[in-house]
Order: C-alpha cells, then structure tokens, then sequence
C-alpha cells in the first residue's frame, strides 16, 4: 500500500530526491546544526561553544542536546562537554563499512571532468607505487601517455610527489628503489642520501619538496614528464588520517591557470575535501 504526504495547496514539481521538496521538521534542523557544529569542531564542546558554533543561543540549544543525549547520538563527560555518543559511534562505524573511496570517487571524478573540460586521473598506493586506477578522458582530444595501470614516480610526476609528501619517510624509502620502473622515473641515488649502508635517507630538496606539498595541499607537473602537458594533483585522506587516493587534473599546458593557489587547484582541491570529509577525514 502506498502512503501519500498530505496534499498542499501547489503541488512541487521538484524530484522527491530533492531535499528541498519535501517539508522537514524545523526543530530537527535545528538539531542537525548542532550535530554538524560538534563534527566541524573535530572535539569535544561545552553548551556554551557548541551553540556559538551552531549559531544559536544556550537557551534554545540546550533541550535539543538533551535529546540527542537520551537517544545515544551525543554523551557528556564529567565536566560538562558535549561529543559523540554510542548511537553516534556505531552509526559512524557502519558507514566506515561500507566505504569504497574508489567507488564513492567516481561520480566526483566525472562532474570533475565535466565542469573543467580536463581529463581527470585517480590513482591508488599500488604494490609497485602510484598506479593510475581510473583516467576520465577530456571531450577534447589530449596526447597523454597515460592509461589505467600507469605506475607513476614518485620524484618526478604531480600524482607520485603528492603520495609521497604523505607516506612516512621509511615507507618512502623502502619504495624508491624501483622508480626505474615507474613512468618518468627518477634514479633512487638522485633523492636517497645513503649515510649507512642500512639506513638511507632522502636529499634535502626532495625533502622540502614534500613538505611545501603538505603546506599547499597541491602539487603540479608542466610540460614535464609529457611536454605541453599540465598536471595538478591532490590528496584524498580517509577516516584516519591516511592517504587513500590522489586526483589530478590533466590538460594542454596553455589551457588552464598553473598557480598552486589558481581556480583550477582551487576547484580540484575542493572537490578533494569533499570526498576525504566524506571518507571520514576532520582536518584543516
């Protein structure tokens, strides 16, 4: 049997997919908000901040955080602050369950590729090294040496130097041994200080490479390793803190604006945010 919502005066010809075509209950907006102000804080707020935070005076937030309370989705601690509740946890547990980065990445990969007019690459931590796992190629025709299976360097490739500015430095150094097998790749002795013989360590400038990776949060490759070729990469991190994935974009090197803080690194970057809040990340 099928039950239908109260009629209205004007029927809303908006999907019902739409959020906004279906009446909600004010007060659990309301609720939402706080909920969404204790997830953007990433710790533990008393009253007084977690209603700053949403927006709202202490008055009215209060018996919608007691409410949240009674069903499980917040906990109080001794001093008063307000975080997740075991409802809260097992909820965010089974969505940590059922996470697929590389599937969930999809549909922003081909919006991705759509609104830029550039091809859009992805690429995981494979067993060799960055490996390209997915290449939404542009409308316009481009000459990449890039398909789905592409080992990418580490040293001398936008996607490969952003997995690198965020693996542990002995990670790193057990995986630049076999950048002779990578597209572009780099000689290990060219980033690898070998100060003993068992424990290397990686060159100065390689090293302050990844670390302005990690302050811009973009990298880019221009007419290198590919000339006329242009790349901006970004990471995807998830539930812990981890590198899951890398997005880049890629087009002619004359097509789109290089600069690390430019619309086009903007635009990737924010799409990068979207899917590592989703995966879980709270950061910066």
């Amino acid at each position: 049997m099928q039950i239908e919502s109260p009629a209205t005066s004007e029927p809303d010809a908006r999907p019902a997919s739409d959020p906004k075509a279906q009446r909600g209950i004010s007060a659990l907006d309301s609720t939402g908000e706080l909920l969404l102000a204790l997830v953007g804080a990433g710790r533990p707020l008393s009253l007084r901040d977690l209603a700053a935070a949403a927006g709202m005076p202490a008055a009215k937030a209060f018996p919608h955080l007691v409410s949240l309370l009674k069903v499980g989705l917040l906990s109080r601690d001794e001093t008063g602050f307000f975080n997740a509740g075991p409802l809260g946890m097992e909820l965010g547990l089974i969505a940590l369950q059922r996470m697929s980065p590389v599937r969930d990445a999809e549909p922003e990969i081909a919006t991705l590729a759509a609104e830029s007019g550039m091809s859009v690459a992805m690429a995981i931590l494979g067993p060799l090294g960055p490996t390209v796992i997915r290449f939404e190629e542009s409308v316009r025709p481009q000459h990449v040496s890039l398909r789905v299976g592409t080992v990418m360097s580490l040293v001398n490739t936008a996607i490969g130097r952003v997995f690198a500015a965020h693996l542990s430095e002995d990670v790193l150094i057990g995986l630049l041994p076999q950048e002779s097998i990578r597209l572009a790749g780099a000689q290990p002795a060219d980033v690898m200080v070998p100060h003993r013989k068992d424990a290397p360590s990686l060159a100065a400038d390689y090293q302050g490479r990844r670390t302005q990776i990690r302050e811009e949060g973009v990298d880019g490759a221009f007419d290198a390793p590919v000339p006329g070729i242009g790349t901006l990469a970004a990471p995807v991190f998830d539930h812990t803190g981890s590198i899951a994935l890398v997005i880049a974009l890629i087009g002619p090197t004359g097509s789109f604006n290089h600069s690390l803080r430019g619309e086009t690194a903007q635009t990737l970057l924010a799409a990068t945010r979207r899917l590592s809040w989703r995966f879980g990340w709270i950061g910066d």
